[in-house]
């Protein structure tokens, strides 16, 4: 371990974002609002992205070089920003690191949307990944079964590469969006839990396409205050009083990921090249990924 890594308790260092690319950044623009002073590291896997394609065991394996990197990098704690990577990693890496590295993962917003609906229906969009693990399905039936609830569920792999290469807008994305949410319109839902971090990038062309159709809702909010929990639980709450860092690194092309970064989030983002082994020591086969 790096003597930055063993440092990773001061509340001073930065908190850890992960995601399979740049949706978490729609999770960052909430822990920002919420815990303006607090530094932040994000790193977005996207020489592999997207996740919710892979087989479980790639998810994992990738998760757990992700993570282990930015303790590396001396994070006070990880916020694992991608659905996918939740539904498969957090028992896994809460296990690895204890108490003494909080691991956050995301819960779809199925609670709140519960709460809302008017009709006993909800809908969940979500990647392949997510629908397959148990982590959404726990939630629905703790949470959507006892209130006699129906949950509806779809998915489209096209949807986070149309993120990924800032084609939200464009007229393909329009017609899958169609395509995949016409049939909740149809059965009457009106709560849509976006179950993906990269959806909320799709609220625009989906209030477009639907307008007064669907209440939108998604975790960014709901994670950034339990992450504000931890840390103070932990007493890891920055005491900085000047203007934070925001460090972001990606693990493939930087030219490519700075356009897209800087299209969603509307402003200039320094981004580096983060390099790491993906390693069977840690869970899975040898990448090397440069």
């Amino acid at each position: 371990m790096s003597d930055r890594a063993q440092s990773y308790k001061h509340s001073d260092t930065p908190i850890g974002v992960f995601d399979s690319g740049v949706g978490g950044l729609s999770v960052v623009a909430e822990l920002q609002l919420l815990m303006p002073h607090e530094s932040i590291m994000y790193l977005a896997d996207t020489a592999h992205v997207p996740y919710g394609t892979r087989s479980d065991e790639e998810i994992r394996m990738l998760t757990a070089c992700a993570v282990e990197w930015l303790y590396q990098q001396g994070c006070k704690a990880v916020v694992v920003a991608c659905n996918t990577a939740s539904a498969f990693s957090l028992t896994h890496l809460r296990a690895k690191y204890g108490e003494s590295f909080p691991v956050i993962g995301l819960v779809p917003a199925v609670k709140p949307a519960v709460h809302r609906t008017q009709n006993k229906k909800i809908g969940v969009l979500a990647t392949q990944g997510t629908l397959r693990g148990t982590l959404l399905k726990d939630v629905i039936a703790e949470i959507a079964v006892p209130a006699g609830v129906e949950v509806l569920t779809v998915m489209s792999p096209a949807l986070v590469p149309f993120v990924e290469s800032g084609a939200e807008s464009s007229e393909a994305c329009y017609t899958e969006l169609r395509r995949v949410l016409t049939p909740l319109e149809e059965a009457g839902v009106t709560e849509l839990v976006l179950g993906c971090t990269h959806y909320p990038f799709l609220r625009k062309p989906i209030e477009h396409l639907f307008p007064q159709v669907f209440h939108l809702l998604d975790s960014g909010a709901a994670v950034a205050k339990q992450t504000e929990r931890v840390l103070s639980q932990r007493g890891l709450l920055t005491t900085a009083l000047i203007a934070p860092d925001f460090d972001c690194f990606v693990t493939g092309d930087v030219e490519v990921a700075q356009g897209v970064i800087g299209h969603l989030v509307d402003k200039k983002i320094n981004i580096n090249k983060a390099k790491y082994v993906i390693s069977d020591a840690l869970c899975g086969v040898v990448l090397n990924n440069e």
